[in-house]
């Protein structure tokens, strides 16, 4: 394991995005983990480009979720100034942040994944997919602006909200099922964890009750799934992480289909929520990673990606 004792370690968090208060939070996590490991930690709040990071540093922990840390904007920079730094590069970034961009990956490399169409919101397309559906804003996290639609009501209510994410969203097919993700660090794949809403599904509501959020929610760990399954979903999992082309570490929602208990990946999370209720810990922890190793371990991971 990497030592860090006396390393420098630039904490990058907040961001201008839907997702800040969830990027602060897990910065607060990491910041008592790299300590615990004998770091001096240097903590960055990132409102835009024009953040300082001390020139140095041993690497920079890129903890901003969503827009801005989480899409290539970051990375980009980051490689401009020569700063190394944690996670997915500039490209694969892009493309799994991209809901569009990533779908045609999974597409190309035979993962699968739910049937969608772009809907372009000025209706000048007609909608293919009929109801039940998903509305999804193409380029957000945290489940932030997603619909599941049963009625015609409800779609025109989540089209109308789309609006305030761009001109395009992302139309799904709904798949009843159970909700899981599934981390993944470097090419381990860790146990899969199902999620339980106790209502609706795994919205910010449900995700974050510490931000305020009313919900509850139940996670297994590892899921509850026969060997088969379990290989499926990994499997599928893994394989849209490296579709993707992501590097070091990240997290594959997938939804399991009642039906036939058929896997469906949903979406890869590059900057994974690293706070005490986040999911990725939590797999790590079942394989005996504490968060503290499992900090070192990106850590090292991504020097090794980009040395």
């Amino acid at each position: 394991m990497l030592d860090l004792t006396n390393k420098k370690i630039a904490l990058l968090m907040g961001g201008p995005g839907s997702e800040r208060k969830v990027s602060l939070k897990t910065a607060e996590s990491v910041a008592e983990a790299l300590r615990s490991k004998g770091a001096t930690v240097v903590e960055v709040d990132v409102t835009g480009p024009d953040f300082e990071v001390p020139g140095d540093v041993f690497i920079a922990m890129n903890l901003i979720h969503g827009t801005f840390g989480e899409d290539g904007q970051i990375q980009s920079i980051l490689e401009q100034r020569g700063i190394r730094y944690t996670g997915a590069g500039v490209a694969s970034s892009r493309i799994a942040f991209d809901k569009l961009l990533s779908k045609e990956r999974f597409i190309a490399a035979g993962v699968p994944t739910p049937r969608s169409q772009t809907y372009p919101l000025d209706g000048s397309q007609p909608l293919a997919i009929g109801l039940p559906l998903v509305v999804k804003p193409p380029r957000e996290g945290s489940s932030v602006g997603v619909h599941i639609c049963h009625t015609q009501a409800e779609l025109e209510s989540a089209l109308e909200d789309a609006k305030k994410f761009g001109h395009d969203t992302l139309i799904e097919d709904y798949v009843a099922g159970k909700e899981l993700t599934v981390g993944v660090l470097g090419d381990q794949v860790l146990p899969i964890i199902h999620i339980e809403p106790v209502e609706g599904f795994y919205d910010i509501n449900n995700k974050y009750p510490w931000m305020g959020g009313t919900g509850k929610t139940n996670y297994n760990c590892p899921a509850n799934l026969s060997p088969e399954v379990t290989k499926a979903v990994q499997d599928a999992a893994l394989k849209a992480f490296q579709s993707c082309g992501t590097e070091v570490y990240g997290r594959v929602d997938v939804m399991l289909r009642d039906s036939d208990q058929a896997p469906f990946v949903l979406e890869v999370n590059t900057i994974p929520g690293m706070t005490s209720s986040s999911l990725l810990p939590k797999a790590a922890k079942a394989v005996g990673i504490e968060f503290p190793d499992l900090c070192a371990k990106i850590i090292e991971l991504s020097l090794a990606a980009r040395p």
